[in-house]
């Protein structure tokens, strides 16, 4: 009898460890993780109670997204509306397309928070200068690589800040944004280029461009090749911005809504008393962990939609992605990559800066700013690790950098 009592008491205990809040100045570890469970995904539990990482918890923080495309979301609410059968969206104007809160009885939630993190607005433009790409052996901590890049996106169409709005002209296959890398170094990769178009027609292929420095000519890419290792890191093209794939291939399906912990930060005070490298007067911050492979931010509570998305192709490499969605400015702040035996691969980990506490260009543009982001690869234990100097609505980013012209010049 006595035993009994004590295996009851040790599971209500337990229970009641389960439950509680983190608060801010928390730090969870694996002595305590037992205790946060439900503010944690799985595999971030497995890491901690591994020993893998620590969490520190902060207050949260209010990331209001940009004023005009509050506008707009209020402004064309219930105008866009999704063929079930295409998966398409249909009447898309701007601002957010569904900005009702998804329920598990609607049979496209799925389909409606996909549409929502494609639209979320990240800017007209945005320009990383330096993005710092290091690969890392966990076992180790030893960074066996490190490519230094700049990156480029530009919204061709439903644009809120720069001139022209909405629509960049001269957009004949009608684009809704480009993505293009140059990199810099080391030197036996020095002006590798890659650029993507993004079809506002989902239905249609997207259009993906190569230029290799070795060969210096510019290749297309086949679908098929978005789904490798990019320049052998932890990242395929498909990863790009969360998710750079077609809507249309995958299946999207709503699997609730959680109070979870997040890396959202904010990015000045964070860093100003910590070693770091430099660019400039700006410091990236730092990683930390097994093989120092996750951002060393603080995490707060947040309100996140949990997304899966299951390939329709029978020959992608990953089973599903599932996502976590920040509820205020419908990103993905991360990611769980299984593979065809359902197994978890990677986690994918992005820290975002509240943009009034980073650069002084980025302030008031309502824009969560990408500053430092893992991929974690769980079954080699390997990470590629992403620092970045983001400048949101940079006036520097043209339109000419996005063409197969521009590759082949800058290649020269």
């Amino acid at each position: 009898m006595k035993l009994l009592l004590t295996l009851l008491l040790t599971i209500l205990t337990l229970s009641v460890n389960a439950s509680k809040t983190p608060v801010s100045g928390t730090v969870i570890n694996q002595q305590n993780v037992a205790q946060y469970v439900d503010y944690l995904d799985k595999p971030m539990v497995d890491l901690l109670s591994k020993g893998l990482l620590t969490v520190t918890v902060a207050e949260s923080i209010d990331i209001q997204p940009n004023a005009r495309f509050l506008e707009l979301t209020e402004k064309h609410n219930g105008t866009a509306t999704i063929d079930p059968k295409t998966s398409q969206i249909i009447n898309y104007q701007d601002g957010l397309p569904f900005p009702e809160e998804p329920t598990e009885d609607d049979p496209l939630a799925g389909l409606k928070l996909a549409w929502n993190m494609r639209y979320a607005y990240g800017g007209d433009t945005s320009l990383v200068d330096p993005f710092i790409w290091d690969y890392i052996n966990m076992n180790t901590g030893k960074v066996e690589r490190t490519l230094s890049f700049v990156g480029k996106i530009l919204r061709y169409k439903h644009r809120l800040s720069m001139q022209p709005m909405p629509n960049l002209p001269k957009n004949p296959v009608n684009i809704f944004n480009g993505i293009y890398l140059q990199a810099k170094e080391p030197f036996d990769i020095k002006n590798t280029q890659l650029l993507v178009h993004r079809l506002e027609d989902d239905s249609a292929r997207e259009r993906t461009w190569l230029y290799l420095s070795v060969q210096r000519r510019v290749r297309r890419l086949p679908a098929g090749q978005t789904t490798d290792a990019f320049l052998g890191s932890d990242i395929m093209i498909e990863d790009f911005l969360g998710y750079n794939g077609r809507i249309n291939d995958m299946r999207w399906r709503y699997l609730g809504t959680q109070q979870l912990l997040a890396p959202f930060y904010k990015h000045n005070p964070t860093v100003k008393d910590i070693e770091s490298e430099h660019s400039g007067d700006y410091k990236f911050g730092t990683f930390h962990g097994q093989g120092s492979c996750f951002p060393n931010v603080p995490w707060q509570l947040r309100k996140l939609y949990v997304l899966e998305a299951r390939p329709t192709a029978t020959d992608h490499p990953l089973s599903k992605r599932v996502f976590y969605i920040d509820a205020q400015t419908h990103i993905p702040i991360a990611g769980r990559h299984y593979d065809r035996n359902n197994k978890i691969w990677r986690m994918g980990i992005s820290a975002f800066s509240h943009p009034d506490e980073h650069l002084e260009q980025n302030k008031g543009t309502g824009v969560a700013i990408p500053s430092l982001i893992s991929m974690i690869d769980v079954a080699a234990n390997h990470c590629t690790t992403l620092k970045m100097k983001t400048k949101i609505n940079d006036s520097t980013v043209k339109q000419k950098d996005f063409t197969v012209q521009s590759l082949r010049s800058r290649g020269k």
